[in-house]
């Protein structure tokens, strides 16, 4: 590794843009490049660094804006993924078409399933980055609260235990944002993807005005059901219980900031889907997330009753009906503390 630490960030989005002003304003502790596959977006923070979504900030001077990117790969220590999940291969190609050295880490930072090849991100990475070493980093990490200079932990899962206690010491910053070592790279990856599905929802009840009780039931129940699923996939149970699941989810289901959460909000309210992700403007992974997951769990016989409901509301069309009055009319069972329900 370089003496300087130099971080590389795919996607000028608002997490990419969040992620790049929280490393680089103080450029002591890192040198930061950001690319995008839009050269426009780049050229556009050339001439204004004043960025104005999720709130108004200066990207920092010392964040380098590039187009080519064989020119800083060279010794690039760590790339850092905050690309949408189906622009995440993509992505990796273009990396490795630019001629990515074997010896930088890549560090995914988005939150989804592949919907095409119904692949966590990891799996995509190593597809098509198979000599580099990956983490994943995933938690509650609202990026307006960061902006805000508000404290945000998160967990950062790799295989490799050196990489992940590399990553979690260059990463953290004090009083900030602090991050977690992880080995468990299959729950941490699916507790940041699966939360969004009930966001959605908690969005829907929260418009609808269904009261605390049912956000509870809803909560603790979609819970059981990422425990459950991610259960199937590899995952250690207690890694749902940790920052990149339970916290995640408490995050994103109550707080309006959460994109996944709007979602619900503006489908309660009558609109289409496809005016829903218009009227919010960015990508919102619950969405395809949700599809990923219903195919996987049919294809795999695991019970969701949640997110097959959201699914429904999502991709077919949304009644009264939704969620509460069909969940709660399902035939009475018992909790089962003993095991994940």
């Amino acid at each position: 590794m370089t003496e300087q630490l130099k971080i590389g960030l795919m996607g000028a989005g608002s997490w990419g843009l969040t992620l790049a002003w929280l490393w680089a304003k103080e450029p002591c502790m890192a040198d930061v490049w950001m690319w995008d596959r839009k050269p426009e977006k780049i050229e556009a923070l050339r001439q204004n660094r004043s960025v104005t979504f999720p709130i108004k900030i200066e990207l920092p001077e010392s964040v380098m804006l590039v187009n080519d990117l064989k020119e800083v790969l060279v010794d690039t220590d760590i790339v850092v993924l905050a690309v949408t999940a189906e622009g995440t291969r993509t992505s990796c190609k273009v990396l490795k078409e630019a001629g990515i050295s074997n010896k930088t880490v890549i560090v995914n930072a988005s939150k989804g399933i592949e919907l095409s090849s119904l692949k966590r991100l990891s799996q995509v990475i190593q597809e098509e980055l198979p000599r580099n070493r990956q983490a994943v980093m995933s938690g509650p990490t609202l990026a307006q609260e960061i902006l805000y200079g508000l404290p945000t932990a998160a967990s950062i899962a790799s295989e490799y235990l050196d990489v992940a206690e590399m990553l979690q010491t260059k990463l953290s910053r004090d009083y900030q944002f602090r991050l977690y070592s992880n080995p468990d790279v299959t729950g941490v990856e699916l507790g940041g993807a699966l939360k969004n599905i009930f966001a959605i929802t908690s969005g829907y009840i929260s418009a609808k005005k269904l009261g605390d009780n049912a956000r509870a039931a809803l909560l603790t129940r979609g819970l059981a059901e990422m425990t459950r699923f991610s259960l199937r996939m590899g995952a250690q149970e207690m890694t749902l219980y940790g920052l990149s699941g339970l916290g995640d989810l408490l995050a994103t289901s109550n707080s309006p900031l959460s994109r996944n959460f709007q979602v619900g909000l503006l489908l309660a309210q009558g609109l289409k889907l496809p005016d829903v992700l218009a009227q919010i403007r960015v990508t919102a992974e619950g969405v395809s997330t949700t599809r990923a997951v219903c195919q996987l769990a049919e294809k795999l016989d695991i019970d969701m009753p949640i997110t097959q409901e959201i699914n429904r509301a999502l991709f077919d069309t949304p009644s009264e009906e939704l969620l509460i009055k069909s969940l709660m009319s399902r035939k009475l069972k018992s909790e089962k503390m003993t095991q994940p329900l």
